[in-house]
């Protein structure tokens, strides 16, 4: 007999990986029928655009739902550059969120995720500002390696590459490039470096995905010719999933949490348009593949496969799916014997997933602990059980990376719903990696992130190392069933929950603030949370500061006896005598090693648990500012770190929620602040803007931040008339003018200068005002390159007493950033009398 043989397996990395999921799939009858079906469809359509939640997934539903194709969407970028309107993440960390929010979205529709190295760095308003800041040459080459490598033979593109500047720029060269993308893919003299992994292909055909949008209005495109458009009914009922195509794409677009996308499904007919624009034009424009063979003949040997598989499909027995586990065997082993590599892998695959489906075979590697170290044992249990009367043997089980058990056991009988437990000790070795997005792991650029191994481009989620093999032999046939390691706990409220495996430094550290003020010249405070990752963990903690800095102590000894444990600590720093910013760098040595990293757990019920390690380093600023000893009541909107930044400042700030806004609460307050788009978020607002408006007649400051166009919860969010608009200012260092030059705002406690403007991270500000009433004064004005100027960034208006001022200028990432001036501006705007 043979025995159980650990052994290590050096696998490779799948250009499509597997998303981890929270709940393991385990699909019914109706599920593997569909799943069957899309088996004999050989077509693929890629569908380009350039941001999370800018695809389409009412088409992308269709394809995949209705016409079984393979349907992937490429977004150039992660959506770094947004907003988040469920916490305060922002940047590479936002770009997280949002790319599981894609990974989940994906889930529902049926589509399969890519993205480019483009880094999501803002509003662009132009393709040419766009491709200045983008390496143009990388993302069309990552384009290109995402066509040769999923090869689609539709390429479907959400935005008109011909229309520059009436759209967002990044949508625009999304466009481009991917016409661009279209020419080049099969020329073999294109990105040669990509032909030791992916072959040359060239897709039948592209379309742009048209709309009224794209028309100005409803009414436009209803008038419009549409003779040269393809038009499909997408509108379709699904009897066995129980939803329309459109209820279906509007639980996918409701994954984008972060962005307020959430949708309700509709139901009926409903058209999406597709116009023509290279390669093979459709004389029948109900058919996207016509002249591609998408049956299993397109594939030399083919037929047999296709033959068994139609078998499979025509006498698929609901009640017992087992029954199709023969001929699903013999047509695995078919497929591994087909000279396409492209379709082996990718059908093979799917059979594999068809064949435990209809088995019901469970296979499960469960870490004991959801974190673990380099250099540490993993305790690991195994789960095996096979559902149905079909015969099977667990032969092997090959881990990696390779466990150090050399226990001899025998193969073992799966017999009918008989569970199997296996322990194992897989050795986490060190030249594995920390788990962290693979595009975060170098240091790159505004416009780019950094990854040097071209078989990760396209790849969606974190790579993650530890897996198992499970080798069943079924009808003969050995079938290899990969799982990643996961880690899974009881919840008292949620039940069975599941969290992916993270492997950790032995320690992090985390700065408290990661931007500190010395705007007296005296010494802080600097506390430093060290938290361990495994048991007892012993070293000392440095604080690395220029040496026109001083802090003591030199080094802190630091002793952790389990893991998990937390333990803070402080230093005392002196700034220099000249006003600048400097990085201190968090350093905690453990037996000679360094260890640089702090953790951030990102955790929301509708994504993946996912941890980002960065520098533990924060920004130290001398800086040149005065304030008053104002105090601050702030209401929270979407969720911002503006608090935090103005307790830095030394202001006394309170964050009061809204069934808190009264006027003898507000009577300990000299300033109100609302966050930023809390007119959008923060329902209450609609009954508390009388009390608001009194607390500033009374002579006090209210400071409203910026608010998007979506649905305000009140009309009246100034005293006085005011229209917010789409207007902004993207290029942030555009030349601010003085409207109001005199004005206290601009001189008292501090003289801004346009000095103060400098160094601004991302953008200006967003969502001005366009129209105001003549009470307000507006303080400043700025614009993008070939703009007029926009005067909506600070508007102040006389109330009774007291002032209100309204603000587009993006506090919100400016103070979290350590931007001195705008510190200094909203300590004026704060100070105002």
């Amino acid at each position: 007999m043979q025995k159980i043989y650990f052994l290590i397996v050096f696998l490779f990395l799948f250009f499509i990986p597997k998303s981890f999921a929270q709940q393991p799939s385990k699909p019914d009858a109706v599920a593997i029928y569909h799943q069957i079906q899309k088996l004999n469809f050989l077509g693929s359509v890629l569908y380009i655009a350039a941001h999370p939640d800018d695809e389409n997934t009412r088409l992308i539903s269709y394809l995949s739902n209705e016409k079984n194709a393979r349907t992937g969407y490429l977004s150039l970028t992660r959506g770094d550059g947004g907003q988040n309107l469920i916490g305060p993440e922002l940047r590479e960390l936002l770009g997280v969120i949002r790319t599981q929010e894609l990974i989940e979205a994906r889930k529902i529709d049926g589509g399969e995720q890519f993205f480019s190295r483009a880094n999501d760095f803002g509003y662009s308003k132009n393709p040419d500002e766009t491709l200045a800041i983008w390496n143009k040459d990388q993302v069309l080459s990552d384009i290109v390696y995402v066509i040769r490598k999923f090869q689609p033979d539709v390429i479907i593109n959400r935005f008109d590459a011909r229309s520059p500047g009436t759209t967002h720029g990044h949508h625009t060269s999304s466009a481009m490039l991917s016409l661009e993308a279209f020419d080049q893919t099969n020329n073999p003299n294109a990105y040669p470096n990509q032909l030791s992994s992916v072959g040359v292909w060239q897709p039948k055909r592209v379309f742009f995905n048209t709309s009224w949008w794209f028309y100005g209005s409803k009414e436009k495109f209803e008038k419009a010719d549409k003779t040269n458009l393809t038009a499909l009914s997408i509108g379709v009922y699904y009897p066995s999933f129980g939803k329309s195509n459109q209820e279906i794409a509007a639980l996918s677009r409701s994954r984008h949490q972060s962005q307020g996308f959430g949708s309700t499904g509709t139901r009926g007919e409903e058209q999406e348009y597709l116009e023509f624009l290279k390669g093979d034009a459709l004389q029948d424009k109900t058919n996207l593949f016509e002249g591609i063979d998408t049956s299993w003949n397109r594939v030399k040997g083919g037929k047999a496969v296709g033959d068994l598989l139609s078998n499979v499909e025509k006498n698929f027995d609901f009640k017992n799916p087992s029954a199709s586990i023969p001929d699903l065997v013999k047509a695995y082993s078919l497929v591994l014997k087909l000279d396409d590599t492209h379709w082996k892998t990718i059908k093979a695959e799917e059979i594999k997933k068809i064949i435990a489906a209809c088995s019901g075979l469970y296979l499960e590697a469960v870490a004991k602990n959801q974190e673990a170290t380099l250099g540490s044992n993993l305790t690991v249990n195994l789960e095996a059980i096979n559902r149905s009367s079909v015969p099977m043997q667990l032969m092997t089980i090959n881990t990696f990376p390779a466990t150090k058990d050399e226990e001899k056991a025998r193969p073992i009988d799966l017999k009918p719903n008989v569970l199997q437990n296996i322990g194992v000790e897989i050795p986490l070795t060190e030249n594995l990696s920390y788990t962290q997005p693979y595009w975060l792991a170098e240091k790159g650029t505004v416009g780019m992130y950094r990854v040097d191994d071209q078989t990760k481009i396209g790849i969606p989620d974190v790579i993650r190392q530890v897996k198992v093999i499970f080798n069943v032999l079924i009808d003969g046939v050995s079938i290899p069933f990969e799982r990643e390691v996961v880690y899974k706990m009881n919840d008292d409220v949620k039940g069975e929950v599941y969290k992916p495996l993270d492997i950790v430094p032995d320690v992090t550290t985390s700065i408290k603030n990661k931007v500190v003020l010395f705007n007296d010249g005296k010494t802080k405070t600097i506390e430093v949370k060290i938290k361990a990752g495994k048991d007892n963990i012993k070293g000392d903690l440095q604080l690395e500061l220029p040496e026109n800095w001083k802090h003591s102590p030199q080094s802190i000894p630091f002793t952790l006896s389990k893991k998990g444990e937390e333990q803070t600590v402080s230093f005392q720093v002196s700034p220099g005598k000249n006003a600048e910013e400097i990085t201190a760098k968090c350093i905690a040595t453990v037996d000679g090693k360094r260890f640089d990293k702090e953790q951030f757990n990102i955790n929301y019920e509708h994504i993946c648990k996912q941890q980002v390690l960065k520098p533990s380093e924060a920004k130290l600023i001398k800086l040149d500012i005065k304030t008053g000893k104002e105090k601050i009541a702030y209401i929270m909107g979407a969720g911002d770190e503006v608090p935090k930044c103005l307790a830095q400042m030394g202001y006394e700030v309170s964050i009061i929620k809204p069934e808190e806004i009264m006027a003898e609460k507000l009577q300990n307050f000299n300033v109100v602040m609302t966050g930023i788009r809390a007119y959008n978020t923060v329902q209450a607002l609609a009954f508390k803007q009388d009390i608001l408006f009194d607390f500033v007649k009374a002579g006090h400051t209210m400071i409203a931040q910026y608010n998007t166009l979506d649905d305000f919860v009140t009309p009246n969010i100034a005293p006085f008339p005011m229209k917010v608009s789409r207007d902004r200012v993207t290029e942030e260092n555009a030349t601010v003018t003085f409207l109001a030059p005199e004005h206290p705002i601009l001189n008292t406690p501090n003289t801004i200068t346009s000095k103060d403007f400098e160094g601004w991270k991302q953008e200006q500000g967003l969502y001005y005002p366009s129209e105001w009433d003549a009470a307000f004064t507006p303080i400043i004005a700025a614009n993008d390159k070939g703009e007029t100027p926009k005067k909506g960034a600070i508007l102040v208006v006389k109330y009774g007493k007291g002032n209100y001022i309204y603000t587009g200028l993006s506090f919100f990432r400016e103070l979290p950033e350590g931007v001195s001036g705008a510190y200094r501006l909203m300590a004026n705007m704060i100070s105002l009398k």
